[in-house]
């Protein structure tokens, strides 16, 4: 999966407080110019942004889903992001688990583990200001 081609991502576990990850990557992807779409069923906005109370709200064309909370509440997730037909899932560091992966395997869907999206979208900040 080529994190240089996305254009609209969802990241799921956004949260407005500036010292989680959750907030960290929000920011971080926005300043790249990302669409991003939050997605935290505690809140209406986060960082001035629409947020979604789940995947199944989200819009269709979405490059992928980011996910930034911890694995037992990333397994649910995926299966309803799976069931609402996306097809890119991406955990960062320590979202992902071995019972995930089985799951992910089986539906056929496209999946990054152990890959942070901020370090392999870190050129896309340089690509804009060009």
């Amino acid at each position: 999966m080529n994190a240089k081609e996305f254009r609209k991502i969802a990241l799921v576990g956004a949260t407005p407080n500036p010292t989680k990850y959750g907030n960290i990557i929000l920011k971080d992807l926005l300043g790249k110019g990302f669409e991003v779409l939050p997605v935290n069923p505690k809140y209406d906005e986060i960082e001035g942004v629409k947020c979604y109370r789940s995947v199944k709200e989200l819009p269709r064309d979405v490059d992928v889903i980011v996910f930034v909370v911890p694995p037992k509440v990333g397994l649910q997730v995926a299966k309803e992001a799976v069931e609402a037909g996306f097809k890119r899932l991406w955990f960062q560091p320590g979202a992902e688990s071995e019972e995930i992966r089985e799951f992910l395997e089986k539906a056929g869907v496209e999946y990054s583990f152990e890959k942070c999206i901020m370090v392999e979208t870190s050129d896309r900040k340089m690509f804009l200001e060009v």
